[in-house]
């Protein structure tokens, strides 16, 4: 529903509460009528909507009006009271039968279709209605708001069992990056973007287009073998709001994932921290930078040794994700950059995401990444003993430092 529309029917929501008791059946009536005709199409809904009267009463109100009803004729009105009683009245019960329907988990038998099948009005009247009450859809959703039920979509805001040192690990995690800044250490955030096929396919959102023109996609979403799929490595570093993306086109593997912050650091990290000696990472706790991923420290390892910087890590807790400072500093502005648009080929993903700006100035860099890289590989434990791994006193599992090895060893 549009906002305009939205505002329009509180300010009719406003004068009816101000007015109802004041007004005879009649009066009510040609109000409504009058209402509903300065709004013009449209209004008999939204005149519905906001008093709860009836389509039928409206329509007749604004038929009077409009045939030259005077407001000082004398017309018979039935006495308070009179007419059909409501069905809620009528049928007591009603509501609770309606509330076993909506929600049968906790008041209504577990295994009823309706908790596996539509919960539209339409859906509750007709079932309503094999059950001896015979009500119209409409009169189904007045009911439900009056009982304080509404349209609501799902919210994600579970995030599963906590850890029982969550709250320490994110302190230590504020604690290291403070001090990271302090120094004028870089400090990065990193994550894997959710994959993307590439082709003609929908994509959540709209995007302006000449009227009656949308851009034609696939009705199915299955995989075309030629163009693939990209995989988007993010690092966004946290005291310059700058992002870099590296785009796969083969797997999401810890060497993708290493070679994606080395790419980093050689296309910004060095121009922008050109004394830099450290560098601090966060990162989740599983995936590609899992923190029990023995090749995710093998290939940092490498990194170091080839940078000459000293690595240190911090994950965050399991179920955690969305705490990371990537999800809502950077993938979320790349997402919103590339609603309604197809992700046609490699070069459209590059120049969407390279093209992604804010208001509070962040600036993002793109960049294809075409290497293989290959699943299963195994890490020898010859391997993990070469490494100069220093884990943290506290939680040594999620934080650990790494440091560049010499020459030759």
């Amino acid at each position: 529903m549009a906002a305009h529309t939205i505002a329009v029917e509180r300010v009719v929501r406003k004068k009816f509460r101000a007015l109802r008791r004041v007004m005879d059946e009649r009066v009510t009536r040609l109000w409504a009528g009058a209402e509903a005709a300065a709004l013009g199409e449209g209004g008999i809904a939204v005149v519905e909507r906001a008093t709860g009267l009836s389509r039928t009463t409206v329509r007749a109100g604004r038929d009077a009006l409009q045939a030259g009803v005077r407001a000082d004729e004398v017309v018979s009105v039935r006495r308070p009271g009179g007419g059909r009683p409501r069905i809620e009245v009528e049928s007591p019960d009603l509501l609770e039968v309606l509330e076993t329907l909506v929600d049968p988990v906790t008041r209504g038998d577990p295994e009823s279709p309706l908790r596996w099948t539509s919960k539209s009005t339409r859906t509750l009247a007709a079932e309503l209605g094999a059950r001896g009450f015979a009500l119209s859809p409409q009169k189904v959703g007045q009911l439900l708001h009056a009982a304080g039920y509404s349209l609501q979509a799902t919210q994600k805001t579970i995030e599963g069992t906590a850890h029982p040192d969550r709250n320490e690990q994110f302190e230590y995690i504020n604690t290291q990056v403070e001090g990271c800044h302090a120094r004028g250490a870089p400090v990065i955030s990193v994550d894997t973007k959710k994959k993307e096929l590439l082709g003609a396919y929908a994509n959540k959102g709209r995007e302006w287009q000449p009227h009656g023109t949308p851009e034609p996609v696939r009705v199915h979403d299955f995989i075309d073998d030629t163009l693939g799929k990209v995989i988007p490595y993010g690092v966004y570093d946290l005291a310059q709001n700058t992002g870099w993306v590296n785009v796969g086109i083969d797997h999401d593997t810890p060497a993708f994932a290493v070679e994606s912050i080395a790419r980093w650091w050689r296309g910004m990290g060095t121009k922008t921290y050109p004394t830099a000696t450290e560098l601090f990472i966060t990162a989740d706790a599983g995936g590609s930078n899992s923190a029990r991923a023995r090749a995710w420290k093998v290939e940092l390892q490498r990194f170091a040794d080839r940078s000459g910087l000293t690595i240190s890590v911090s994950h965050f807790p399991p179920g955690t994700s969305k705490w990371n400072k990537i999800e809502h500093r950077l993938f979320c502005h790349i997402t919103q950059n590339w609603r309604g648009r197809p992700l046609v080929d490699h070069e459209t993903v590059v120049q969407l995401i390279g093209s992604v700006r804010t208001r509070t100035g962040l600036t993002v860099k793109a960049r294809l990444d075409r290497r293989l890289y290959p699943t299963g590989v195994k890490v020898p434990d010859a391997d993990m003993d070469c490494l100069r791994l220093t884990p943290a006193a506290f939680h040594g599992d999620w934080n650990y430092t790494i440091h560049p090895r010499e020459p030759g060893k």
